[in-house]
């Protein structure tokens, strides 16, 4: 939602960064960061029996004109990091900084950002053309400058055809689309959006990931997405920082954070994936031959240093296991079976290790299946095993 300012902010304000809308060409700012956090801490309730730290010496720099999406499970610090970037929430230490200017200490209407929230918040008395322009009219905008940039932001969104109407005749993702022309319309440097997905139904989310997407493309401001959802930070982002517990984790590209995952936390929570203790029983260059109970022995490569006996983890995605029914690495038993309509998945027991396969389509089109009692071999992919130390 955009924010409703009372009173223009009467210190100019630098044009150079802003950016046009639809009908012109969106300013970029190659190599530039957009916003950046240094050693960031936020403690609720500070110096009292109830205190709680949210964020913990968080270093975080997002790029400028990137769709950047700040994930973890519910109560991991994510949202308190969006509220620190907008000035709902004030740090307890550290700096913030949005386009090189420190904000730490600024209130939200002193910056060149906007919020979109998970409940839209429109006012519902107003139209959906009033609702657009209420910001922009408070902001002490000319009426002319008003008007087209409401006719563009309609538009932009597609919805011209519902410029008249009130939001509590609108479905779900009609409000959201008004909620975004609103905090759009204003030209923000930075747009952070709260979960704005959650109360959708599946069909609707996915379609709306597409068209948040691409309304970041097309307008050229930096995104940063708030969301719990693997999926959905997977499908859309430029870049996604994986946030547990106050710490950030990992930050990459969706298909760094998938395929490369840098802790047990990251490589659980992303998708899915199988996690086993296993023991290092030497190291030859940069591969290493490890020992897991009642398994056997596998090789996988390591890229930082590790020492023989040491415990370490491996972590499998269910779609690079192979099952078949000859001679394979280990045997296994099939427990259960699950038709996914795109896939098949299995579930298995090694020695005392439960583990997941997942195959595309299963048996059809030629693949093999399996039922529940049969006994398969069991192999890897090639580059498929990612050993963890933590």
């Amino acid at each position: 939602m955009q924010r409703a300012i009372k009173h223009p902010d009467p210190r100019p304000r630098a044009e150079s960064n802003i950016v046009p809308m639809a009908g012109s060409d969106p300013v970029r700012h190659p190599n530039s960061v957009a916003a950046e956090v240094r050693n960031l801490r936020k403690t609720y309730n500070a110096g009292t029996p109830h205190a709680h730290e949210a964020l913990k010496d968080v270093d975080l720099s997002i790029r400028a004109n990137e769709f950047f999406t700040l994930l973890g499970p519910s109560g991991c610090g994510k949202t308190t990091l969006l509220r620190i970037l907008g000035g709902f929430e004030m740090l307890t230490s550290g700096t913030c900084r949005i386009f090189g200017e420190d904000v730490s200490r600024l209130p939200p209407e002193a910056r060149p950002v906007n919020t979109v929230f998970q409940q839209y918040a429109l006012f519902p008395h107003m139209t959906v053309r009033r609702n657009i322009a209420f910001g922009l009219e408070m902001l002490g905008k000319p009426r002319a400058e008003v008007e087209s940039t409401v006719e563009r932001m309609l538009d932009l969104v597609h919805m011209t055809d519902y410029a008249d109407r009130r939001p509590d005749t609108m479905s779900g993702g009609q409000r959201q689309r008004v909620a975004l022309a609103r905090a759009l319309a204003p030209q923000p440097k930075l747009l952070l959006l709260d979960e704005p997905l959650s109360a959708l139904d599946l069909k609707l989310r996915q379609k709306m990931r597409l068209e948040l997407k691409s309304l970041q493309r097309e307008t050229g401001i930096t995104f940063i997405f708030v969301t719990h959802d693997q999926e959905e930070a997977l499908a859309m982002s430029d870049r996604v920082a994986v946030i547990s517990n106050g710490h950030l984790q990992q930050v990459g590209t969706p298909e760094d954070i998938y395929e490369q995952p840098q802790s047990r936390f990251v490589a659980d929570f992303i998708g899915e994936s199988n996690l086993i203790e296993a023991k290092v029983a030497g190291v030859t260059g940069g591969e290493a031959s490890l020992d897991i109970e009642g398994f056997g022995k596998v090789h996988a490569p390591v890229a930082e240093r590790v020492e023989d006996g040491q415990k370490v983890w491996l972590s499998i995605r269910p779609e690079r296991l192979v099952l078949g029914s000859g001679d394979g690495q280990e045997r296994a038993k099939v427990t259960d079976r699950t038709y996914l309509g795109n896939a098949v998945e299995y579930h298995l027991h090694v020695g005392e290790h439960a583990l997941t396969a997942r195959s595309p389509r299963g048996g059809l089109r030629g693949r093999q299946d399996f039922a529940p009692g049969d006994v398969v071999s069991v192999g890897f992919e090639p580059g498929s095993i990612k050993v963890l130390l933590s």
